[in-house]
């Protein structure tokens, strides 16, 4: 009688299961979650192993082959998206990415977070790049003129001990080109975004004699002796043009 009182139902059916052969209910359960569980792990396991490797590999290729750039932030902005339970606040960033020796290219990213968004710009500025032959490896080759929208720029060449003369956007470019003597001059916007675009144009339109020679069929000393210069001072320019 005490052993028929102290037997619930769910004891009685554990013993049936196990005088069967089988598995109390209770065992079946837990062992279901436990293999749902262990599924689930395991798969998240391999996903996440995957992604690994795949992050390795790109990190591994490098996107400038280790070379060190320079990196300059030039402009972070709060920004607003507005949802239905609100607004969500984020940040925009601008960054100007070069190696000071003729590569230069610039990038904007937006993200939650400050650090986010500033990686997204450089990546972005990376696969931009663009290459300007620069004068001696220090200055431009010309004097030349860029416009984007309500932006426009005067780009000048200048003389050794001349120094950067430049503001804001324009002089974070002209520091990670490379350049050590330019005179420059915004006009219009001081937008940051409208005055760097307007800096590429005008360094888009930036063209070595030897590049101008070759589409012309001409020599460089031609080009260069067309200024008033005698056949000879030509040609020593000509053999100091690294580009």
């Amino acid at each position: 009688m005490m052993a028929d009182e102290n037997n619930t139902p769910e004891t009685e059916a554990g013993v049936v299961a196990e005088a069967a052969g089988g598995e109390a209910p209770a065992q079946r359960e837990n062992r279901g979650r436990g293999g749902r569980g262990g599924g689930r792990g395991s798969g998240d396991g391999r996903g996440r192993g995957r992604g690994r490797d795949r992050d390795d590999r790109r990190g591994r290729g490098g996107d400038d082959d280790g070379e060190e750039l320079i990196e300059k932030l030039v402009h972070i902005n709060r920004v607003s998206k507005t949802v239905k339970g609100g607004k969500r606040f984020g940040f925009a960033a601008l960054v100007v990415v070069g190696d000071g020796k003729g590569r230069v290219g610039f990038g904007h990213g937006k993200a939650r977070e400050v650090p986010e968004a500033i990686t997204k710009a450089t990546a972005s500025a990376k696969k931009k790049m663009i290459r300007v032959p620069l004068k001696e490896g220090r200055t431009l080759h010309h004097d030349v003129n860029g416009h984007f929208g309500a932006g426009k720029v005067n780009v000048r060449t200048a003389p050794p001990g001349t120094g950067i003369i430049a503001g804001g956007p324009m002089r974070a470019v002209f520091e990670s080109l490379g350049v050590a003597d330019v005179v420059s001059k915004s006009i219009g916007t001081s937008n940051p975004y409208n005055m760097i675009r307007a800096t590429f144009e005008a360094l888009g339109n930036q063209f070595s004699p030897k590049s101008v020679a070759q589409r012309r069929g001409k020599k460089v000393a031609d080009l260069l002796g067309r200024g008033g210069a005698s056949e000879v001072e030509a040609q020593a320019a000509a053999d100091a043009i690294a580009e």
